[in-house]
């Protein structure tokens, strides 16, 4: 396969004219401020209490070991059941959790006395919700638009998320800085509020499921021999899998706006925010580019730039040049984004989306939540800044082999 060909004349708005993708996006939007207005919290809460790098990495596992291990039976659950009623509850549970935060905080003394066990039960707790929401949300985006549209609603709910994804860390660390975590958290659960009932609006007719009668298991695995079978998918996951697992720093920004950048928590919302800042940027202009032509060179460069930014950033002692390299790290990581999306949504039959939406959301939960515990053991060992730098010249190398070993992912054209 070098191409996927047959698309329509290219509309850069074409997605954003149907009323249910508007109102999917505008949920979108809120429960990803919500998340990242919380996360900044969290993190810079946990850190304040502990002065412990690793306790960072604890609360990416404590989010990663739920999420991993319901994605499969959630993506499951995805095809069985209506998708929409899914995302609600599951939207309904991170908004108690964010509850749960403010109560802790609101609470004087608490988490001085008992530490931060709380706040991890809490992120497992949404740990779980996330893996049932994922792939439910991901197959219903799928579902309420024509296949035809994909990619341009692919490029438009990136550029949401991301969006949410500036905003968001900024807001976060603007109202801790001058309002307090309860007020940030107040804010997370109206938000999270808001996108459960965006959901609901959504006029959805779910598709017939077609898993009556298969036997369970094999509907669990199906997800994962569908990627095993289509070796420029797996190729394309992989690459992203190994490259933001070595590559990550997200989860030691609290290390760098504390002890090396010296920037506070308002600081460290616009470290947070640099690299969405970037993915709009770049998720704007892809979103009116039109189709990718050369996709798979496209990838490997992408996660190659993405790579020599977190580079960059890990020896930085400049606040502005960190949050240059970190936009440029997100622009680069969007275009990898974009493509790896697309392929699975145009390559996967409807029926099986769910599945294969969890199976991603695995290889996301992995780079992500077990990368983000990667860099909390490396800099408890190493140090923050070697960490870094270690960390995305790993991710170069992963760059390197995928390109020897898939000659087909080099080979890949227009996706469309």
């Amino acid at each position: 396969m070098t191409s996927i060909t047959g698309a329509p004349p290219y509309d850069a708005y074409a997605a954003l004219r149907h009323r249910e993708f508007r109102w999917y996006i505008l949920s979108l939007f809120a429960m990803t401020l919500a998340s990242q207005l919380q996360a900044v919290v969290v993190g810079w809460q946990v850190y304040a209490i502990t002065h412990d790098p690793l306790s960072l990495g604890l609360m990416g596992l404590a989010e990663a070991l739920p999420f991993i291990a319901m994605s499969l039976p959630a993506g499951y659950l995805a095809d069985r059941w209506n998708r929409r009623r899914i995302a609600v509850w599951s939207l309904a549970v991170n908004a108690a959790c964010a509850l749960a935060l403010l109560a802790f905080s609101a609470t004087p003394g608490l988490l001085q006395r008992v530490g931060v066990l709380p706040i991890y039960g809490v992120i497992f707790v949404s740990g779980v919700a996330r893996s049932l929401l994922q792939p439910a949300r991901q197959a219903l985006g799928a579902e309420i638009i024509p296949r035809s549209m994909y990619e341009n609603a692919i490029t438009w709910r990136s550029s949401s998320w991301q969006t949410a994804a500036v905003v968001g860390p900024a807001l976060g660390g603007l109202l801790y800085g001058f309002a307090g975590p309860v007020a940030a958290y107040a804010t997370g659960a109206v938000l999270m509020t808001f996108a459960l009932v965006g959901f609901l609006v959504i006029r959805y007719e779910p598709l017939p499921r077609t898993l009556d009668g298969v036997p369970v298991l094999a509907s669990l695995v199906g997800g994962l021999r569908f990627v095993w079978s289509e070796p420029v998918i797996l190729a394309a996951l992989s690459l992203d899998l190994f490259s933001v697992f070595l590559g990550g720093a997200e989860a030691l920004l609290p290390v760098f706006a504390s002890e090396i950048l010296k920037v506070g928590p308002q600081g460290l919302g616009i470290l947070r925010a640099a690299p969405a800042a970037g993915a709009v940027l770049m998720g704007v202009y892809l979103a009116h580019r039109g189709p990718i032509e050369r996709a798979g060179r496209a990838m490997l460069f992408a996660v190659a730039t993405f790579a020599l930014a977190i580079i960059g950033f890990g020896l930085s002692k400049s606040f502005l040049l960190s949050v240059a390299l970190l936009t440029v790290s997100g622009m680069a990581d969007n275009v990898s984004v974009v493509i790896r999306s697309t392929l699975l949504q145009l390559l996967t039959p409807p029926e099986m989306l769910g599945r294969v939406s969890a199976v991603n959301s695995v290889f996301i939960g992995s780079s992500n939540e077990l990368g983000a515990f990667e860099s909390g053991v490396a800099a408890r060992l190493l140090g923050a800044v070697p960490a870094v730098v270690l960390g995305g010249t790993a991710s170069l190398a992963v760059v390197v082999i995928t390109a020897r070993l898939v000659p087909r992912l080099r080979q890949l054209g227009r996706i469309s």
